[in-house]
This record gives C-alpha cells, sequence and structure tokens, in this order.
C-alpha cells in the first residue's frame, strides 16, 4: 500500500497508521515523555532510517495514535518492516512501549500499528 507523493524536490511513499493506547491518563503521559525530542532512543530512529523510513510523526487524540510516516519512493512495506523488526534493540523498544498500548510485549511494530487507506486528498 502506501501512496506516492510528490514535493517540489523529490518523490517519496505516505503511510499512514493508527494504534490505540491504555486508557489511562499517567500511561498516556508516560508515552508522550518516551516520545519526546531526542528521548526516543538512537538505535531505533537509525534502524527507521536504515531501512527507508526519511520521516514520521505522530499525533494524539485521547487514547488513538495517528502516525504520519514517509518513505523512500521504491520503499516495500512488507520488506521492510520485516527488516526494522530485526534491528538492534528493537524488540526491546517494542516490549518497552508496549505497557502503553493496546497489544502485546512480543508484537512488532508492524503488528501494532495497523496501515489505515486514504479515502480522500484535496486535488
Amino acid at each position: 500500500m502506501g501512496y506516492l507523493e510528490k514535493s517540489k524536490l523529490n518523490s517519496f511513499k505516505r503511510y499512514c497508521k493508527t494504534l490505540s493506547l491504555k486508557d489511562d491518563a499517567q500511561l498516556i503521559e508516560d508515552y508522550k515523555k518516551v516520545h519526546a525530542p531526542g528521548a526516543a532512543w538512537p538505535e531505533i530512529t537509525q534502524g527507521m532510517r536504515e531501512v527507508g523510513i526519511t520521516d514520521m510523526e505522530i499525533y494524539i487524540q485521547g487514547t488513538r495514535l495517528f502516525m504520519i510516516m514517509d518513505t523512500v519512493a521504491d520503499f516495500d512495506h512488507d520488506i521492510a518492516m520485516t527488516e526494522l523488526a530485526n534491528k538492534p534493540r528493537q524488540g526491546e523498544w517494542e516490549a518497552y512501549v508496549s505497557r502503553f498500548q493496546q497489544s502485546s510485549a512480543e508484537a512488532t511494530a508492524d503488528e501494532k500499528w495497523q496501515l489505515m487507506d486514504r479515502i480522500y486528498k484535496m486535488d
């Protein structure tokens, strides 16, 4: 899936994903803290870059997370997510953040974050 986009400088793919957090105000605040600027483990960010993820943003509304993930134009989501799951510390990170999420500690990022289908794009 993924939607090929064009900026003024290059082509890229954009993916949008969603995930639910546990309905616990303190856990949600703690989740925000581990995603604050400079707080995410550097190995996780580096691993994402290595598989072709060029930019990522996560937004929150209540317990619902919404991710925008931009990638290189020839990004293969399934291959990249498998590769990412095997990067150093990725499994440890997923287990760590699972305490905030409606998911198991054994789930990969790909199993947690559900791809969304685009139904509208402004012309």
